[in-house]
């Protein structure tokens, strides 16, 4: 007779990330930063919130707020808010800050010449299951799929998607100059064109094929192509050049794929950031705004971020915006760090990867979720 096995080991569970309530003194740097520049990304983040509880008093103050009183303004903010600091699950305190911004790709609405990299917008046959209908609990999940026959499987992989290009001609919003500027594109979120004629356009997310990010940098640094400390979207884009022939197996390592529409390019003087539109709906205010994960940190709030400069230890610690997701940004003390549009952003954001603190600041009398 054979023995019983033994029991199996009970699964370990993480504990979820948690706020905790803080004083003030704990948000080093504080009393440095010019709060005014702040105002007009938290005025954004006011026409998503201001009808949630708890929101509508601090939102209706930032209209009657005097944006020149640098005095005033902090006292607002000392006065509505509370600050409540973030955890990770294990109870460490800091986490990976990584930074994005929005490029600019040469682009045509025609194929032809050099340009001959699609951006896509939404495929037809994308089903986007939306799970809170199904249990509360998955709230913000979503699968993604196609139907096969009765069945829904997995959506076409980046490299599928390739394979089957001239079955999604129709659905091509621009023809892009650079396949990597395409890809670099789709890792950001949005971006503009710049087409033949000199005119701008802007694209922005729109959906993506439900395949999880993988990251090349990391790719690449398995396949000893790159050194950790370089596998920055600048060295990515060295090593590239200098290996054309295999870049498309290097991006065929990221399964993910974004898919976007056409914006209007925001016009100045409307009293809000002219960035990109963000996971709330909102334009990005450069260096004023991060992309969290939206299940630890509300949508909208302000965030306080204590990190360091790319590759510095020179600090940067200032008052920012939860305004936008990304399928990277997973975790708790975790932030994409948005550094604003063109090639100088660029530069920051291809080397930064830092480790850094979040303060969450909620209105007085609103608990975290």
């Amino acid at each position: 007779m054979c023995p019983e096995p033994a029991p199996a080991p009970e699964p370990e569970v993480k504990a979820p990330p948690r706020l905790l309530p803080a004083d003030w003194t704990a948000l080093e740097g504080w009393g440095e930063d010019d709060l005014r520049e702040v105002l007009p990304a938290l005025r954004a983040s006011c026409s998503a919130l201001a009808s949630k509880p708890g929101w509508s008093g601090p939102c209706a103050a930032t209209a009657r707020l005097d944006s020149a009183d640098s005095a005033a303004v902090r006292a607002f903010f000392e006065s509505a808010f509370r600050p409540w600091q973030m955890l990770n699950g294990d109870g460490s305190d800091q986490g990976l800050v990584t930074g994005y911004y929005e490029p600019l790709l040469r682009a045509s609405r025609t194929r032809g010449g050099v340009y001959q990299h699609p951006i896509y917008a939404v495929p037809d046959d994308l089903l986007v299951v939306d799970l809170t209908s199904v249990n509360p609990d998955l709230k913000n999940m979503r699968l993604r799929g196609r139907l096969e026959g009765r069945k829904v499987v997995p959506y076409w992989s980046r490299e599928e998607l390739e394979a089957r290009a001239p079955a999604f001609e129709r659905k091509v919003l621009f023809w892009a100059a650079d396949a990597l500027d395409v890809f670099f594109l789709q890792v950001q979120g949005s971006g503009r064109v710049e087409l033949p004629d000199g005119s701008h356009v802007r694209v922005g997310y729109a959906d993506q094929n439900g395949h999880p990010y993988q990251s090349i940098g990391r790719w690449l640094v398995d396949q000893g192509e790159l050194r950790l400390d370089q596998a920055s979207m600048q060295g990515i884009r060295g090593w590239a050049r200098a290996n054309p022939s295999r870049v498309a197996t290097m991006m065929a390592a990221n399964p993910s794929y974004v898919f976007f529409r056409e914006l209007p390019i925001g016009k100045q003087g409307s009293g809000l950031p002219e960035g990109p539109l963000g996971a709330l709906g909102v334009p990005l205010a450069g260096e004023r705004a991060i992309a969290v994960d939206p299940r630890n940190v509300p949508l909208g709030v302000p965030v306080w971020l204590d990190t360091t400069r790319p590759n510095s230890p020179q600090p940067l610690r200032r008052l920012v915006m939860a305004q936008d997701t990304g399928g990277a940004i997973r975790g708790g003390v975790r932030a994409d760090f948005f550094w604003g549009f063109g090639p100088d952003a660029g530069a920051l954001a291809g080397r930064m990867r830092q480790q850094g603190r979040m303060w969450v600041l909620l209105p007085n009398g609103v608990s975290p979720p």
